[in-house]
């Protein structure tokens, strides 16, 4: 798999350590199908020389079996070759879904800033189409390698038996052919590698506006996003020419040097046969050799696609399992005890890019089962602190507390279980109403379901439905309203019952309908819990424990909604443009 990164081929060679059994009896079958195939034209020249010269009479008596012996040895071929394309190709496979699995982890260890940097189309590919090529080349290289290699080196050396003189020719040809296979090799490298960046950039494309095609249906864009597809189309189509007129030359140099070796055998042989050292019979069964000869080497070369393939596809699986998460559990990380759920942010300070600040010394408290408000402009570092408490990002300095234990210092899977987020984007996974509300709680029973729907004021509208909680949400929930799919998501929180709970503008794209509901369903689920929320509308909010303004990554004002309102600073402002008093 080359050296472009450090111990690449030893890694690639571990994923052939559970199928071990199958690569063995892969070997033999190669074996024995490169020795039989070597072993006929042998056999034709023995029996041309031998047998066949002798009387009619004990020729037909040998064809039996001579018969018997060639029908036992192409049934054993047949065993082989049924081997080598069915079960090498499970080892392939096989191989192929041990690394889907290890990337599709790798992507869960991932942190958001991961999915920031990284767009879905690309990390999509790695997975589908790298992989393909990689499992391709795990199982034809070996079975080839071998194959060609026995093959080649048979072949020869029956060749240069037949005539030395005539296999030094061959040797010459073969060596220049073999330079400039590793020159060329070198060029349909790259020319592999940016083919599969812009593949990756037309899933990303396509990705984009499949999952958006609402909104483009809304602004009538279907001819801009054609355009955009059209661009990353047309970058793709000409990586493609390139490999494809990179490869064409290779080839076609190929077939010359084919062309020029059969030149040098026919004319230098005619010189041998002239001269008394080579027989009519000898050259002919030369060139039978010949030809298998640079069948394999034939083989080998054209391996050079699929093999670059399968290396760029390699070097971009390694690069995701060698990326280092940027929120990892530190050695020796115990898991959150919650006992009171105060939470304390001090002198926190954070950048998505590593060098601006968006959270600027942020000091806040969060009483045991208090909720506690956040408002303040757009960009102001509201959902980024939500954001921070649960670890999805890491602060650059300071600390998050939660009963007196930073966050950096548990477990990320025990200080996620205590949190419960309902955000105003609800993702619901295709599926059941049943199976999304049981997200919160895998392997929760019926009746534990019906109670989270009841406490999140969705059981009503499901008991309704035809097929009840068996009801299907649709991709991302597109059966459901905005309401609906609010509810569920507060519902498979009840479900998970945390000490400490998120609403990020849970009811900000709400109707009033809706709104009600859903806060009737928030209020209901903050009950007794430290409760941290981020709300645009005023209304929402005004009966919290404590209602902070956040303005360039700080705290400005704190206090109750009288409070504030007697304050006469950012809160009322926004009091005076929402409700005109």
């Amino acid at each position: 798999m080359g050296s472009a990164r450090p111990g690449l081929l030893k890694r690639f060679l571990s994923y052939y350590r559970p199928q071990l059994h199958l690569l063995a009896m892969d070997t033999i079958a190669a074996l024995v199908l490169a020795t039989i195939d070597l072993a006929f034209p042998q056999i034709l020249r023995t029996l041309t020389g031998g047998l066949f010269t002798q009387e009619p009479d004990a020729i037909r008596s040998a064809l039996a079996y001579l018969g018997l012996g060639m029908a036992a040895m192409y049934a054993l071929r047949f065993v082989c070759r049924w081997f080598v394309t069915s079960w090498g190709h499970v080892m392939g496979v096989r191989m192929e879904s041990r690394m889907r699995q290890d990337l599709f982890d790798q992507y869960e260890r991932m942190g958001f800033s991961y999915f920031d940097r990284h767009n879905i189309g690309d990390l999509m590919s790695r997975v589908s189409n790298d992989l393909f090529d990689i499992s391709e080349a795990a199982h034809h290289g070996p079975e080839w390698i071998i194959i060609c290699a026995i093959e080649i080196v048979g072949s020869f050396i029956i060749l240069a038996l037949i005539s030395w003189r005539l296999s030094l020719a061959l040797a010459l040809t073969t060596a220049l052919l073999f330079a400039y296979g590793l020159a060329a090799n070198k060029r349909l490298a790259d020319l592999f590698r940016d083919n599969r960046r812009k593949i990756s950039q037309v899933n990303s494309q396509l990705e984009d506006s499949l999952a958006g095609a609402r909104v483009v249906k809304s602004f009538a864009n279907e001819d801009v996003e054609s355009e955009k597809f059209a661009r990353s189309n047309e970058a793709y189509l000409e990586s493609k020419v390139r490999n494809y007129r990179g490869m064409g030359i290779f080839t076609a140099t190929v077939s010359g040097f084919t062309g020029i070796l059969y030149t040098v055998i026919v004319v230098y042989g005619g010189l041998l046969i002239a001269d008394g050292q080579l027989t009519p019979a000898d050259l002919a069964t030369y060139a039978l050799y010949v030809s298998m000869f640079l069948s394999p080497i034939m083989t080998i070369l054209d391996f050079t696609e699929m093999f670059q393939k399968a290396k760029a596809g390699f070097e971009r699986f390694v690069e995701v399992l060698d990326t280092v998460p940027d929120v990892e559990d530190r050695p020796g990380a115990s898991a959150l005890r919650v006992s009171a759920g105060r939470v304390r942010f001090e002198g926190v300070r954070f950048s998505y890019d590593g060098e601006d600040d968006v959270i600027r010394g942020l000091d806040l408290s969060l009483e045991p089962g208090k909720t506690v408000a956040l408002v303040g402009p757009s960009g102001g570092g509201k959902s980024t602190t939500c954001a921070l408490l649960p670890r999805f990002y890491d602060v650059r300095a300071g600390s998050i507390t939660i009963d007196g234990q930073d966050v950096r210092d548990v477990t990320q899977r025990s200080l996620r279980e205590a949190i419960g987020v309902v955000q105003q984007d609800v993702y619901l996974f295709d599926g059941t109403i049943g199976a999304n509300i049981a997200y919160g709680k895998p392997g929760a029973t019926f009746a534990e379901i019906r109670a989270a729907a009841r406490a999140a004021n969705i059981a009503e509208f499901v008991e309704g439905l035809p097929q009840g909680y068996d009801t299907e949400v649709g991709e991302r929930g597109a059966r459901l309203s905005g309401g609906q799919k609010q509810r569920i998501a507060i519902a498979r929180v009840f479900l998970k019952n945390p000490p400490l709970l998120i609403f990020d503008e849970a009811t900000s794209a709400l109707d009033n309908e809706s709104e009600h509901a859903v806060q009737e369903a928030l209020a209901e689920l903050a009950s007794g819990r430290t409760t941290l929320v981020i709300a645009h509308r005023l209304s929402t909010i005004k009966d919290a424990d404590e209602i902070v303004t956040i303005e360039d990554g700080r705290a400005v004002e704190r206090g109750t909604h009288e409070e504030l309102l007697a304050l006469g600073g950012t809160y009322a402002r926004y009091h005076r443009m929402q409700f005109g008093a």
